[in-house]
């Protein structure tokens, strides 16, 4: 919910873990994760699992709307050309596979334990990341802005739903995109993403998410239109036991969303 060439100590780098986005009891949960975070099989499994959907929805939806604007894309590099900052990158789970599709990518995490861990496994891929210890506050505050912004399984773990996407939408330039996901607050997923993952299946470490905190779609769209964005559309996500986690009208659970700032032209 995700390094080598930038040092998180350079000149405007927003190195400071303050404001809206920082609940130092989450970012404490993720950070003790930190070392294990690329291991398949470890916590981060059903991560693991979930990323081949979320990458394909953001893959799709950039080549998309960003078709004609930036540099085009190949069939091997469709995001080439796109600057993109991936929020709550953690180690970059993410991050990784949309550089390998051409993206331009900046990483930002609250937990630099995380980020150091993000950093070792880029560099290790030779992968060109500018992971950042920091907060979307302290970096919006620099005036920089990006084509698309992403931020996946993060809003269900920030104090401040509505300050925190807010400001996530000014880090998006003019004619940019925003992908949420996210997990729906409903008695579904009090029974399926809460009980089930955590209690039943043992998919999650228990106490990794708190229900009170899921965000309705409704709720983060309200968020992102303070930040001067327009929800383009709402996607579920729905685990199918033959194929595994799938996009699907379903959003009862898990969803993704999608939003646009208009060009100012």
């Amino acid at each position: 919910m995700d390094q080598p060439p930038t040092a998180a100590t350079q000149p405007g780098d927003p190195s400071a873990v303050e404001g809206v986005s920082v609940d130092p009891q989450e970012i404490g949960k993720f950070a003790r994760m930190a070392e294990t975070w690329w291991n398949p099989d470890g916590e981060m499994k059903p991560l693991h699992a979930l990323n081949p959907v979320r990458v394909g929805y953001i893959r799709d939806r950039l080549a998309a709307h960003f078709a004609g604007k930036p540099a085009p894309g190949t069939s091997f590099e469709p995001l080439h050309g796109i600057d993109l900052l991936d929020v709550g990158c953690g180690a970059g789970l993410l991050a990784e596979p949309l550089a390998r599709l051409g993206a331009r990518v900046t990483g930002i995490d609250a937990a630099p334990e995380a980020v150091k861990a993000g950093r070792a496994h880029a560099e290790l891929q030779g992968l060109e990341i500018d992971y950042r210890a920091g907060t979307v506050e302290a970096l919006a505050r620099t005036g920089r802005q990006f084509d698309a912004v992403t931020i996946m399984e993060v809003i269900e773990h920030v104090p401040d739903v509505d300050a925190f996407l807010a400001t996530c939408g000014r880090l998006v330039r003019p004619g940019g995109l925003a992908v949420v996901s996210s997990v729906n607050r409903t008695a579904k997923s009090f029974l399926l993403a809460k009980v089930g993952a955590e209690y039943v299946l043992g998919w999650l470490p228990r106490g990794t998410h708190d229900w009170r905190r899921f965000v309705k779609p409704s709720e983060a769209a309200r968020g992102l239109r303070a930040g001067g964005l327009r929800l383009a559309e709402v996607t579920g996500v729905v685990f199918d036991p033959l194929n595994g986690w799938q996009t699907a009208r379903d959003s009862g659970v898990n969803y993704m969303i999608a939003a646009e700032k208009p060009d100012k032209g």
